[in-house]
């Protein structure tokens, strides 16, 4: 069994500092290292969403750092830096403060969602930094191409008023809607919510916070660095169960082929699940993370 994680918390500036859930091997290694893990959250997540899959991965020999992005959970909530440069400069200080720049050994960052598009442009602007990207259900997305304006796109995509409700009422909620997600995802989605002393939730990223991001988000063409991604990139993306899902899901499978066609070296692995596959199905996507760090999907002819 893995040791319990721990929090770290690393300067990113001189006034931010992010909390990184550390998951570390039961014991070191006996041959190869196997490669470390930076995990990233989506929009209004948090580390603790990553949990399930960072224990199998510790199991597996792996040390995993699970961040919560500035803004969101036990990170400092400054007024500004939610671009994509700040973003991504904030990860770098991470993999800094963690000793990750052996050229040899660098690490898989994987990006869920928001936190996808976060990983994409980390890996375009910092290419001497990280091995490989595992992109979950994101890293594809470009809201100016599902919605037809920002507006539009505003009033679809805005969080819903959660502050005020006992957090009783949200975990209820979550576990009704939720009965085949295991425990860590449940309790990693709960940790999107501050518990207040009167027993209500709030959401650990504001609104002000959310709909920044959200801008940037519509701002943001990540089909415009692709070509600049010569490393392995593996897409886990999820579809519905009963069938696709109308426009929505028409415009995410063309942004995933498109992907596809454009990516140097690319794998996409859909599955039957929520948008949260991370939190769903962590043995399943640990056990794909774990393969593009030994070969197995991406052989050694192919990451040349």
């Amino acid at each position: 069994m893995s040791p319990p994680a721990s929090e770290v918390r690393v300067a990113v500036s001189r006034r931010v500092e992010l909390a990184v859930r550390l998951h570390l091997p039961p014991e070191p290694a006996a041959g190869a290292v196997p490669a470390p893990v930076l995990a990233v959250h989506g929009l209004a997540s948090n580390a603790r969403l990553w949990d399930g899959v960072a224990e199998k991965l510790a199991a597996a020999g792996h040390t995993v750092a699970a961040v919560d992005q500035r803004g969101h959970g036990r990170s400092d909530k400054p007024g500004d830096g939610y671009d994509y440069a700040t973003l991504t400069a904030d990860l770098v200080a991470v993999l800094d403060h963690l000793g990750w720049d052996d050229p040899s050994h660098l690490p898989v960052v994987a990006g869920q969602s928001w936190g996808a598009n976060v990983a994409v442009e980390l890996a375009a602007r910092h290419v001497q930094r990280v091995a490989a990207l595992v992109l979950v259900d994101g890293g594809t997305i470009e809201l100016s191409e599902r919605f037809a304006d920002w507006p539009t796109c505003e009033a679809a995509l805005a969080p819903p008023a959660i502050s005020g409700t006992p957090f009783t009422r949200v975990e209820r909620w979550l576990r009704t809607t939720h009965p085949d997600w295991p425990a860590a995802g449940i309790e990693g989605t709960l940790a999107n919510l501050e518990k207040m002393p009167d027993g209500t939730a709030r959401p650990w990223l504001s609104r002000p916070h959310h709909m920044t991001i959200l801008r940037h988000m519509w701002d943001h063409h990540p089909s415009g660095r692709w070509a600049d991604l010569a490393l392995p990139v593996l897409i886990l993306a999820a579809q519905d169960p009963g069938g696709p899902g109308g426009r929505f899901d028409a415009a995410k499978r063309e942004e995933v082929d498109r992907a596809a066609r454009s990516l140097a070296r690319c794998r996409v692995h859909w599955m039957d699940g929520d948008h949260d596959l991370h939190a769903q199905h962590p043995a399943w996507v640990a056990k794909l993370i774990h393969d593009t760090t030994t070969g197995s999907l991406f052989p050694s002819a192919d990451r040349a």
